[in-house]
């Protein structure tokens, strides 16, 4: 079936990053003969009206979207217009958001570190006095923050006394985020699993020698990993947890097994290639192109 296409990623952001992800799904889409147009979210304007749901100055709608940014409203404009997106608005929303994710994962008995969601704070400095040392005898020290919004390893802070603990949340202010049990047992390694519909398709273990975390954009190493079955089963599970097509699943090293660190339905997928020589795009739009025709 001859389809036309839609890669939207974002067009506000610095470096060629997001734009690199984008081109190597529109690769994959025509070499699978689907005719895929690169776009970026800030060439899309939504318009309402009591009688209008559309897209300006979009004359022809594609056949399907492969929404790589996280502008939820755009994602769920398209949806409106009755275009498959994939990964869905609900599925981007929900990975977008880790304190969701993890409500989510623990929903379906999912392994996850324990996890302690913050209280939405309107006013700076309001956080109870108790509330911080119930989480430290619940949690122990040190124990991680996570804002719940952040890429890249980004805001996400180890912490080891009660004075630190104060301090990260008097900087996050009023933004959302949860406490989070350590585990030692995984510092500064963890694994990435590409997950496609039920299949993972790529892994690769990420190391640091100088950070809890892992990340390749925080100084990490790479090295392909093949997963276990328990590891594979896992991050599908996750993965359709968050109601998505593909994910990049991180797991950590629980003394008792694998835990899920992050669910990212949008993961960059340069760094895979470059590790495995696996080329997950292909996957994806194989994907994508089979759930069109059935």
């Amino acid at each position: 079936m001859k389809t036309t296409g839609w890669i939207i990623y974002n067009g506000n952001l610095p470096g060629n990053k997001f734009l690199d992800y984008a081109e190597m799904l529109q690769a994959a889409a025509n070499k699978l003969q689907s005719n895929a147009h690169l776009f970026k979210n800030n060439e899309l304007m939504s318009v309402l009206s009591t009688s209008t749901l559309d897209l300006l100055s979009i004359d022809k709608k594609p056949d399907y979207v492969v929404f790589t940014d996280k502008d939820i409203y755009l994602a769920r404009q398209l949806e409106y217009l009755n275009i498959p997106v994939f990964n869905s608005a609900h599925a981007i929303a929900t990975s977008d958001d880790k304190i969701a994710t993890y409500q989510e994962l623990a929903r379906k008995k999912l392994p996850i570190p324990k996890t302690i969601i913050a209280p939405k704070i309107f006013i700076e400095g309001s956080f109870p006095d108790f509330l911080i040392d119930q989480t430290i005898k619940e949690l122990g020290l040190p124990l991680v923050i996570k804002e719940a919004f952040g890429s890249f390893g980004e805001q996400v802070y180890l912490v080891h006394t009660r004075e630190e603990l104060v301090e990260i949340i008097q900087t996050i202010g009023n933004k959302p985020f949860v406490f989070q049990e350590f585990i030692s047992t995984s510092y500064g390694v963890d694994i990435r699993l590409q997950v496609v519909g039920n299949e993972v398709v790529a892994g690769m273990q990420r190391k640091s020698l100088d950070d809890f975390r892992a990340n390749i954009t925080a100084g990490g190493t790479m090295q392909p990993y093949e997963a276990t079955q328990e590891e594979k089963k896992i991050a599908i599970e996750a993965t359709k947890a968050i109601g998505a097509n593909f994910a990049g699943v991180d797991l950590l090293f629980g003394k008792d097994g694998p835990l899920i660190c992050e669910v990212n339905s949008n993961a960059h997928i340069r760094y895979l290639l470059d590790c495995t020589k696996i080329n997950a795009a292909d996957f994806i739009m194989s994907f994508i192109m089979k759930q069109l025709s059935a």
